[in-house]
């Protein structure tokens, strides 16, 4: 999987080959650590716009390699999924409070 980053009114984006060969662009919504994984959430840009994100929200490990550039890996184990997502959902819930 390849990715290219860019900036968007100070809005982070990336375009992310998957493995046919597809591309598609996301906004970068947060990037977390939780027990010594970094991990990023994204949204496609086609459904950004969208109030249902509901499944259309992209999560994948973070690294950045000996040379600082950013990679993604697959989350491997749907336990490591679901404790993810559930951090996730927690720095969303805890942003909204923030915002009100």
């Amino acid at each position: 999987m390849e990715q290219e980053y860019f900036e968007e009114d100070e809005e982070m984006y990336v375009t992310i080959t998957l493995e046919d060969d597809s591309e598609v662009e996301c906004r970068i919504l947060t990037i977390f650590e939780t027990e010594g994984q970094d991990y990023i959430a994204m949204i496609t840009v086609e459904n950004e716009d969208d109030d249902s994100w509901d499944g259309d929200i992209l999560i994948y490990r973070y690294f950045e390699d000996e040379d600082g550039e950013p990679g993604l890996d697959n989350i491997e184990t749907e336990e490591e999924f679901e404790m993810v997502s559930e951090i996730f959902d927690q720095i969303m819930e805890d942003e909204e409070d923030d915002e009100e």
